[in-house]
């Protein structure tokens, strides 16, 4: 079963960790002088609502963390379920998209 990862809309503050790792052998994808992002979108649908980049902060590239920080009006849309993708771009400029989907769910505020 994948995991959902809960949101809340209007919130500005949440963050998404994500430890990359190959799956033939399980070590982390060192992307240290690359890019991370991840792409958000509404279920079932092909439209990019918006995409986040990684935050690198010490060593977290190089040991295959990617840090992301949903912010301002990210998560002003409507209730439901959203889907997210994860791409990393390597400091040679090979672009690798991870093949798992990532999942989440948004529920109104109080």
């Amino acid at each position: 079963m994948t995991e959902i990862y809960t949101l809340v809309k209007k919130d500005t503050a949440p963050q998404i960790r994500a430890t990359l790792t190959r799956e033939d052998d399980g070590s982390v994808i060192n992307f240290s002088g690359g890019t991370c992002v991840l792409k958000f979108r509404k279920k079932d649908t092909t439209n990019i609502l918006f995409t986040l980049s990684a935050a690198n902060v010490g060593q977290n590239f190089e040991d295959g963390i990617a840090l992301f920080s949903f912010s301002g009006t990210n998560l002003h849309h409507n209730a439901g379920y959203y889907e997210g993708e994860i791409e990393v771009t390597y400091s040679s400029g090979v672009i690798e998209t991870l093949y798992e989907i990532l999942e989440f769910y948004l529920r109104d505020d109080f």
